[in-house]
This record gives structure tokens, sequence and C-alpha cells, in this order.
């Protein structure tokens, strides 16, 4: 679905509200924007913490670790 968008003189844009409904986009999530060597740009939504993502990797017979007890 293309949708449209305008730069701003400050280089700022606004995301379409279907874009920004679709990903379930809030105030406050980063993005990131990669230009790829063909021109096209990817837009990738950072809406996950890392609390969040603790525990999906582990390793089959070992329990998982909870994020407090990870050492830096």
């Amino acid at each position: 679905m293309p949708t449209d968008a305008t730069l701003t003189s400050k280089g700022q844009t606004t995301i379409p509200k279907e874009i920004r409904d679709g990903l379930g986009m809030k105030s406050g999530d980063r993005i990131t924007f990669t230009l790829m060597p063909d021109a096209t740009v990817v837009m990738r939504l950072k809406n996950k913490s890392v609390t969040e993502l603790a525990g999906t990797l582990y390793k089959k017979g070992r329990k998982p670790v909870p994020v407090e007890q990870l050492s830096r």
C-alpha cells in the first residue's frame, strides 16, 4: 500500500497514519533506517526492550536465566 509523505525544510516527515497503525507504533518508539545499494530505504521499528526479549533464546536442557542475573 503505497502512501506519500512530504519532507520539510528541516528534513522531517510524518509517518502516514495507516503505516503507524499497521505497525502498532506509538509515541517514543525508535526507528532504524537503512539505505540499501539500490537506493531503497528499509525502515525497522525498534519497539522491543531487552527485558521483553529475555528468555527467548535458550539452549535445550538449560533453564532460562532472568535478566537480573546476567553479568555485564
